[in-house]
């Protein structure tokens, strides 16, 4: 092995040892929430593994982009876990859950825009979308395509259905069911996209949306 892929996978770990230091911050007992970070911490090993992708000759030039990209949805979906487990059970609280999840989602779509640019060679492993270059999940029917669908729509999944619980026997007027469902068109239309790209995955949100609402009719009051 090269000096230069001992260093790197020197690098890589000690960034997924960061990220585990905030995954693992409740164990500490310092009565913080810097758990939360781990949502944006984890960009930093992912990233660093996206740009070795692109370096010729080093032992992750074979890796996908999708493979990147399936490992950090994997990890999102043990963060959410976690969190719904050991504080969502306690304190029936999910904002900060969902504020640090979409952050991160957030901050990494800038940053698809930025690294690609930086190493054109991972332009080759992507597709553009506006000015951001991501995986194309439906290039090849692969096992790492499913298992990206797979864990994207565990994590939608996640992020879904606490929203739903925290309202459930709760006064919601009909305007505010309305609002919601449409909201949550925005998941839904990414979970059509993920199984059924086209004018399909319109159709399949809109469906899961009027679900989503006669739901809300049934386990919510009136107010």
């Amino acid at each position: 092995m090269a000096d230069m892929d001992i260093t790197y996978i020197v690098l890589l770990v000690t960034f997924f040892v960061i990220f585990g230091v905030f995954f693992f911050f409740d164990l500490f007992k310092r009565n913080e929430k810097y758990a939360y970070v781990a949502y944006i911490i984890v960009l930093l090993p992912i990233n660093f593994l996206w740009y070795l992708t692109s370096v010729s000759g080093s032992v992750f030039d074979n890796m996908s982009s999708l493979t990147v990209f399936l490992i950090w949805f994997i990890i999102l979906d043990f963060c959410v876990l976690r969190d719904l487990l050991f504080v969502y059970r306690q304190t029936k609280e999910f904002d900060d859950i969902v504020l640090f999840l979409l952050l991160g989602l957030f901050v990494q779509l800038i940053i698809s825009a930025i690294i690609p640019n930086a190493v054109a060679v991972l332009q080759q492993d992507t597709t553009p979308y506006w000015f951001f270059y991501l995986p194309d999940i439906h290039a090849d029917l692969t096992a790492i395509s499913t298992g990206f669908k797979i864990a994207a729509s565990f994590l939608v999944s996640l992020a879904i259905v606490p929203l739903i619980l925290d309202i459930k026997d709760e006064e919601v007027s009909l305007p505010v069911i309305v609002i919601i469902s449409i909201i949550f068109y925005v998941p839904f239309l990414y979970l059509g996209f993920l199984w059924l790209p086209g004018p399909a995955m319109w159709v399949v949100a809109f469906l899961m949306s009027v679900v989503l609402f006669i739901l809300l009719l049934i386990i919510t009051k009136s107010s």
